[in-house]
């Protein structure tokens, strides 16, 4: 066969073999798709977390949840997750259990329907059974937040800093319990969804995101809230970047649907038992054995937490710094990067937290849905400061798994 006649005028392009190694690692990365590179940080990820979780598994006693050592699956199910299997099992009750003095105890309704109700119609599809389908939602859905986490935060970060977000949403130190059988990583890609089609402005495609995430986790007050200030920043903000008159509206719209969700729960509970505060008091349960039973009056369990941990003029102290920083944080050059958006959802989260949460150890939890701060982390990109964020935050894990998860003895420290 005759050789193909060389074009002189054509530029000489060596092969890629002839490469430095080096050149060639950045070329098959620039070619590498980046949900491939989204989905290899998340599976190293789950490797680390997982060994981490097994290690504790091996050394875990017998305990009311399983036996001495046991296996992964097992010891996915500690804590809540007996809650949400009840729930899936055999609904919500219709008569609130009280203790002998009449309060209310702790039962389902703390435990939205969203996660355990879609094993279940896993289960009866495929005959399999609670522990290896919630692990497997749980499993599946970290995976989809990781990848969701990444195309929101893409929309304000180059694409490097975005996937170094991912990093740091993978390796935090709450990230096991994205796949053991709680409902965070379902809520987790929920709300990076919720967020992606906000900073959009994809109001109406909001509005299912938004019906199936407050009926997960805790959520439609605190989004309505992101929403009325994100509306009133398109608002002010009209001149430069126009907010027509049916924007507007629509806005207010969603904003009014998200409010409704979020008492849509309490509503459904009342409706179910005959006890307008059923929800409220079922929560309130869970802190009984810190404050005893109280009502709940907005913005006062952190004040009652403050003075709980830290008896004396001192906690107030601490509370007022700890809370004027994490906002003061929002206003640094780091979190400016994320943009408006994301930062009011931060803040409009944190003062939820702070007018109707306790803190407690499943405080840290509870703070997962701020994961947008990991773009934040993202921003410098120094390579000593990323391994060592890294380092740090697998340590963290560790940690969170000694304290919070593993059971040991008269354990007080719930997840």
């Amino acid at each position: 066969m005759a050789d193909r006649p060389v074009n002189p005028s054509a530029p000489h392009q060596p092969s890629l073999a002839r490469q430095p190694l080096g050149k060639i690692v950045r070329i098959r990365y620039r070619m590498t798709p980046w949900w491939l590179r989204v989905a290899v940080v998340w599976a190293l990820s789950r490797v680390v977390t997982t060994g981490i979780l097994l290690w504790f598994a091996a050394r875990q006693e017998k305990n009311v949840w399983t036996s001495a050592h046991p296996d992964y699956l097992s010891f996915a199910q500690l804590w809540d997750s007996t809650w949400y299997h009840i729930v899936a099992a055999s609904g919500y009750p219709s008569v609130l259990p009280e203790t002998v003095s009449g309060h209310v105890m702790e039962n389902a309704w703390a435990f939205m329907p969203g996660y355990p109700m879609l094993v279940r119609g896993l289960m009866v599809v495929t005959g399999l059974p609670w522990a290896s389908l919630s692990v497997f939602v749980s499993f599946a859905f970290s995976l989809g937040a990781a990848l969701m986490v990444y195309r929101m935060l893409r929309l304000v970060l180059p694409g490097e800093s975005a996937l170094f977000a991912v990093v740091v949403f993978c390796a935090a130190p709450l990230s096991p319990v994205l796949q053991v059988s709680y409902a965070e990583s379902m809520y987790a890609f929920l709300l990076a969804l919720a967020l992606y089609l906000l900073m959009r402005r994809r109001y109406v495609a909001l509005i299912p995101v938004i019906a199936i995430m407050a009926l997960t986790r805790p959520s439609g007050l605190a989004f309505a809230l992101a929403l009325g200030l994100h509306a009133a920043h398109r608002f002010l903000d009209r001149k430069k970047d126009s907010f027509p008159l049916w924007e507007r509206i629509l806005v207010l719209g969603v904003m009014v649907f998200s409010g409704l969700m979020g008492l849509a729960w309490p509503f459904l509970a009342w409706m179910a038992t005959g006890s307008i505060t059923a929800y409220t008091d079922t929560e309130l349960a869970w802190r009984a054995p810190y404050l005893g039973y109280h009502e709940l009056v907005p913005f006062t369990p952190w004040i009652q937490g403050a003075a709980f941990w830290v008896p004396g003029p001192g906690g107030t102290v601490l509370l007022v710094a700890i809370v004027a920083g994490f906002f003061a944080f929002l206003f640094t050059p780091w979190a400016r990067r994320l943009g408006v958006t994301l930062r009011i959802w931060v803040a409009s989260y944190a003062i939820y937290l702070l007018a109707v949460f306790f803190p407690q150890s499943s405080t840290f939890r509870l703070l997962i849905p701020l994961f947008p701060l990991a773009g934040a982390l993202a921003v410098p990109r120094s390579r000593v400061y990323r391994v060592l964020l890294v380092a740090v935050l697998i340590v963290g894990q560790w940690l969170w798994c000694y304290y919070c998860w593993w059971v040991d003895g008269e354990d007080w420290t719930p997840p």
